[in-house]
């Protein structure tokens, strides 16, 4: 049997590696990549979607062969078959998306499956489930069913079946992009205390750039190849060079960048207690002890009221009358306007996805099923108080409602848009919802119609529509499947955290694409999101949801000036937010609406006009 080197630096070597998908038509997936990876050490790798990250993921332990060049793993050369199952028992990969990775139908069993595998004893298992499912605060849910798991609950589940192995190396391949931020920071907590306190080697595939910078090596990826490499800092000081390889810089620099364009003299820094500092120490400098900036404007919104969201006394329960009964909703009330861009939050199965499943009726009122009688109330109680849904002109609590055309005034784009293409090829999927829907169309006006929407999310028509859309990359997925929504050009788009799992340029690109959708002839978008940063950016109010109920609902600005009741939720808040908080206690308040670009002005504003007083 081969036998895993415990005393050679380097635990992980890749030596001049090469390999290419076999539909790629020759294109390298990872290019001649020379790396080492350092026993205990704490490597981050970021890079474009498609840049090549996963792929050296699954070469690490053999999910994929090289086609060229070495790979060694704990002194094992990857290449020869034997050693793959060896270096298994020792490399553990968390997957972006936890269905890849859910065996069982019993969480506890899910989390056993990997020690039990490689042998270890009855009692420790018991042991290291205790302790996998507390690391990653799941422990209420130890006798749940994954599959009636939210998407961040599963990603917990899916870290923990990879802890309770204990291997030497841990892989997370985007594993917090579901998870809220409580969830980000406890299982990034748990891997840092892991690499601290028992040597183990993590590699962290992130998008987040506040994780890569816990990093003690950052790698950045661009079309299969290595082209940075260094301390985090020296990574992000170097913004610029970023930018080249289809990275977005930090918000922290671009504020920065703007405040210098002031002549204000900041070095770069990354963290915002930092920045904070900078700027108090800037005013100072100018005998300023004190200032306060104007308020912050809030977007109006014109609304005609014609496509208002209405929700009263909304309630729901999984599989009710079972076992596993699990109450998501519990009275939720909500108005959002005709002309909204707006946000709904929450923590990991606060409820966000069921809620936005009914205002499509993808999940129907009880009283709208065409076999539900009607509930008489008990003598000597009151009458059961329904639940109430209008969308538009449409009643969601009318059986009699044409669903099918309010489907089609409100589309619905999933958080993990692979579970929303189906067809084999990308035509044929944008081309399906329009044929559904609108069935006096030509063939031609289908093509059509389906050329322009694959064109506005920025996929080229003649490249793409032949190609299966399982061959195409994760942001290339997330274009198509909201192509296939806007292709009936709907009056309300719904879409479940539409930017999670994509590189900083594809999130910028997708919200950009939202708001274009928007001011041409979408009336409202609202989006379900994780990123207190993207809600802050991009919306004119958001809701606030916990354990099924809604606790706040207003403005961004005014929802995080709550910072420690959002953080007391598993929530955070923007990072300029985190400045301005640090700002204050030195007597600087700067009133901003929560964006990196009004706070630089803001910032800028009272520099000046403090200086010149």
């Amino acid at each position: 049997m081969a036998e895993i080197s415990t005393t050679t630096e380097n635990v992980i070597t890749f030596e001049n590696v090469k390999f290419s998908y076999p539909a790629s038509d020759g294109a390298y997936a990872v290019n001649g990549v020379d790396l080492a990876v350092r026993r205990g050490e704490f490597l981050s790798v970021i890079g474009h979607n498609g840049s090549g990250k996963s792929t050296l993921a699954r070469l690490v332990n053999g999910l994929l062969e090289a086609d060229s060049g070495k790979i060694t793993v704990l002194g094992l050369d990857v290449a020869e078959g034997k050693n793959v199952l060896e270096i298994r028992k020792h490399v553990g990969i968390v997957f972006q998306n936890p269905d890849n990775q859910t065996v069982a139908s019993i969480v506890e069993d899910d989390v056993a499956f990997g020690p039990e595998n490689i042998g270890v004893e009855r009692g420790e298992i018991g042991r290291r489930i205790d302790w996998a499912l507390k690391a990653v605060g799941m422990e209420e849910f130890r006798h749940s069913t994954p599959t009636r798991l939210s998407g961040g609950q599963k990603q917990r589940i899916a870290v923990a079946g990879v802890l309770a192995v204990k291997p030497e190396i841990i892989i997370l391949d985007e594993s917090t992009a579901m998870l809220d931020p409580k969830g980000r920071r406890e299982v990034i907590e748990v891997v840092q205390k892991l690499n601290r306190e028992e040597g183990m080697t993590v590699i962290l595939i992130t998008h987040f750039m506040e994780e890569a910078l816990l990093a003690d090596r950052t790698i950045v990826m661009n079309r299969g190849e290595i082209v940075l490499s260094g301390a985090p800092e020296e990574i992000f000081e170097n913004g610029e060079k970023l930018l080249t390889y289809n990275l977005c810089l930090p918000r922290i620099t671009e504020i920065i960048k703007t405040l210098n364009g002031a002549d204000m003299g900041i070095n770069d820094v990354l963290r915002p207690e930092e920045l904070a500092a900078q700027i108090t120490g800037k005013f100072n400098e100018k005998g300023i002890c004190e200032a306060q900036s104007s308020p912050a404007r809030t977007a109006e919104i014109s609304s005609a009221h014609e496509w208002d969201i209405d929700v009263k006394n909304l309630t729901f329960t999984y599989s009710r009358k079972s076992p596993f009964a699990t109450k998501a909703l519990k009275g939720i009330t909500l108005h959002i306007d005709d002309g909204e861009f707006f946000g709904i939050i929450g923590h990991t199965g606060s409820g966000k996805s069921t809620l936005v499943q009914h205002l499509n009726a993808l999940i129907k009122l009880p009283q709208a099923e065409k076999k539900r009688r009607k509930v008489k109330a008990k003598r000597g109680r009151p009458a059961p108080v329904l639940p109430e849904i209008r969308v538009g002109a449409f009643d969601l609590a009318d059986r009699k409602t044409n669903f099918k055309e309010l489907r089609a005034n409100v589309g619905m784009v999933f958080q993990y848009p692979e579970y929303q293409l189906f067809a084999e090829s990308v035509f044929a999927d944008v081309a399906f919802g329009l044929k559904n829907f609108r069935k006096n169309l030509t063939d031609e006006q289908v093509a059509l119609a389906v050329k322009e929407s694959l064109e506005i999310v920025g996929l080229d028509y003649a490249e793409v529509k032949d190609k299966s859309p399982f061959d195409l990359s994760g942001g290339q997925k997330r274009r198509v499947a909201i192509a296939g929504v806007i292709v009936t050009r709907p009056n309300v788009l719904i879409l479940d955290e539409p930017a999670a799992g994509l590189d900083p340029l594809g999130k910028k690109e997708i919200m950009e694409l939202l708001h274009r959708l928007h001011r041409e002839w979408c009336r409202t978008v609202v989006i379900v999101s994780h990123d207190m940063d993207e809600i802050a950016e991009n919306c004119t109010k958001a809701a606030v949801i916990s354990r099924g109920e809604v606790v706040m609902c207003d403005s961004p600005a005014a929802l995080f000036a709550r910072g420690e009741e959002l953080v007391a939720l598993g929530l955070d808040v923007p990072l300029v937010c985190k400045i301005s908080d640090e700002l204050r206690r030195s007597g600087i308040v700067i009133d901003s609406d929560c964006t990196a670009e009004n706070f630089a002005e803001k910032v800028i504003e009272v520099y000046r006009e403090a200086g010149n007083a």
